[in-house]
């Protein structure tokens, strides 16, 4: 399974953006689907986590402005992100749990300036 990530951008602080992460395969056979984020000269921290049951999961610094979904039958997951702060920007990865493998995307960026 390959993951391909897009919708990252530039927008000003206040603004919104719609990541989505598609596969190449089914992504129901995954229990649990994350998105990550890296920042310069920062680790890559955990955004938002959802399970194939639809349980979702929110770092503290997202929570209440952001929301990850999954369209099983698209095979696509999303982050939708309000209120971008300066602080959001980063380039954001998806990565899908597997059984026995965990796939990662390819990541995008997501700038928050004015």
């Amino acid at each position: 399974v390959q993951l391909q990530a897009s919708g990252g951008g530039l927008v000003q602080p206040g603004g919104s953006l719609r990541l989505s992460c598609a596969a190449s395969g089914s992504i129901s056979s995954f229990n649990v689907i994350e998105w990550y984020r890296q920042a310069p000269g920062r680790q890559r921290e955990l955004v938002a986590h959802i399970t194939n049951g639809g349980s979702t999961n929110y770092a503290d610094s997202v929570k209440g402005r952001f929301t990850i979904s999954r369209d099983n039958a698209k095979n696509t997951v999303y982050l939708q992100m309000n209120s971008l702060k300066p602080e959001d920007t980063a380039v954001y990865y998806c990565k899908a749990i597997g059984v026995l493998h965990d796939y990662w995307g390819q990541g995008t960026q997501v700038t928050v300036s004015s």
